[in-house]
């Protein structure tokens, strides 16, 4: 059938063709670039990798099947991928994909990154991706022998396997502070201190699910942790947004007022921003809720507080069991200064993974897991104390006891200002 098919050697793709029209770049032809390089070694197999992907596209079904590879000391960290119509397409008959853990916050030189093409052209089919939704780098596409030849040189890099299957997976932070003014922690040193304490849990899937860690390093979530991770860090302040009135001014002079008030006032999604008539501006900060876009409309002018730190959130995902989840407010703010800061969060992040390991259902996230067995539950099993930042949705019946409110309130004021090294006024 195949010859039938084949045109002086290169496989017919016309419904991939298709996907090649319209404005936008494709990725098929980045895949038929690697196919039309002349002397490579990997040209044949994007060749019929091509050809299988568009039979699939024809019958409308996929044609690969999992199966087992590892490398030596690892149990994850490769992705199989066997041919089902290996006889047509024998070139891809095997195309696995190595996960490779980035760096923290993916800091490269372009030597690496030069050194990672050289293996990959030596040992796959050339084809790399930096980096998937799962944060890893994707190289895919190498067959069975090739696998732990590559993963050797790579390892002499001083790179390792990322996560796969029912364990901790590849965790992901944005640059941060090393080219981000808006960032409110070191990201990159959270993010190494914990792969670092949780790497056996990487490396020796025994979980009920995956698990993934995400930073962030100001509210703008560039690396969706809020909806991606299952322990999601994100930046935030808990003071005053700094105001600079001169900058403001100058804003106004260049944007216009009505730009400013449609842009930035308006769009406060608690109102909490005013402008005054002359030029100024005032924020009531006890309503905001640090959504960052007026921070990101007036760079110059408005800034994050001088008292940062992070929230933690625990159980972002998408459709499983249960539908689509938001990470929910469990650490409503963390200081992330001293290495004493950085240890107790890597000692909560290895408290999470024990009870997610301990209380979990077969094929589970955690937030499904705290869905079920509901937030008190899983407070009480971490020994933390409940807080109304926790709360996803306020409760609508009016059958509540509000008499003891301000006493119980007072209480709660008080012990945040103990922990904040503040005084309450009586």
């Amino acid at each position: 059938m195949k010859d039938e098919v084949t045109k002086n050697g290169v496989n017919p793709t016309p419904m991939l063709d298709q996907l090649e029209d319209g404005p936008w770049p494709s990725f098929v032809t980045g895949l038929k670039r690697l196919r039309d390089s002349e002397g490579k070694e990997y040209a044949p197999i994007m060749n019929d990798l091509l050809g299988q992907l568009n039979h699939s596209y024809e019958n409308r079904k996929g044609f690969w099947k999992g199966g087992t590879l590892s490398v030596f000391g690892y149990g994850g960290g490769i992705i199989p991928r066997f041919s089902e119509v290996a006889e047509q397409f024998p070139a891809s008959k095997e195309f696995h994909t190595l996960r490779v853990m980035p760096p923290a916050g993916n800091h490269y030189t372009t030597d690496i990154l030069r050194k990672m093409c050289d293996v990959w052209e030596r040992h796959g089919s050339g084809l790399i991706a930096f980096h998937g939704q799962s944060g890893d780098i994707m190289f895919q596409g190498c067959t069975s022998d090739k696998a732990q030849v590559a993963f050797d040189e790579l390892n002499e890099m001083g790179f390792d396997l990322g996560g796969a299957g029912p364990a901790l997976r590849t965790a992901m932070s944005c640059v941060g502070h090393a080219r981000c003014e808006q960032s409110c922690f070191d990201g990159v040193k959270a993010h190494r201190g914990i792969i670092n304490r949780l790497l056996d849990e990487m490396h020796r899937p025994a979980m009920p699910y995956k698990f993934k860690f995400k930073f962030s390093g100001c509210g703008n979530d560039c690396v969706n942790a809020i909806h991606r991770a299952d322990f999601a860090v994100i930046g935030t302040w808990r003071d005053d947004i700094k105001i600079n009135q001169e900058k403001v001014k100058e804003h106004i002079a260049e944007k216009g007022r009505k730009y400013t008030i449609d842009t930035v006032v308006s769009m406060c999604p608690t109102r909490a921003i005013s402008l005054h008539d002359d030029d100024t501006m005032e924020i009531d900060n006890a309503s905001c809720v640090r959504c960052m876009h007026c921070i990101n409309v007036m760079t110059k002018a408005l800034s994050p507080g001088d008292d940062r730190g992070a929230s933690v959130m625990i159980g972002g995902k998408r459709s499983l069991k249960v539908g689509d989840l938001m990470g929910t407010m469990i650490k409503p703010f963390i200081k992330l200064e001293t290495d004493e800061d950085f240890e107790a969060l890597e000692d909560f992040a290895e408290e999470c993974m024990e009870f997610f390991a301990d209380n979990a259902l077969e094929h589970e996230r955690i937030g499904e897991c705290i869905d079920r067995i509901g937030v008190p539950a899983f407070l009480e099993a971490m020994n933390i104390e409940a807080d109304p930042n926790m709360v996803n949705h306020p409760r609508t019946s009016s059958y509540v006891r509000t008499d003891d409110f301000q006493e119980e309130s007072a209480k709660y004021f008080e012990r945040k200002a103990a922990e904040a090294g503040l005084v309450v006024d009586q």
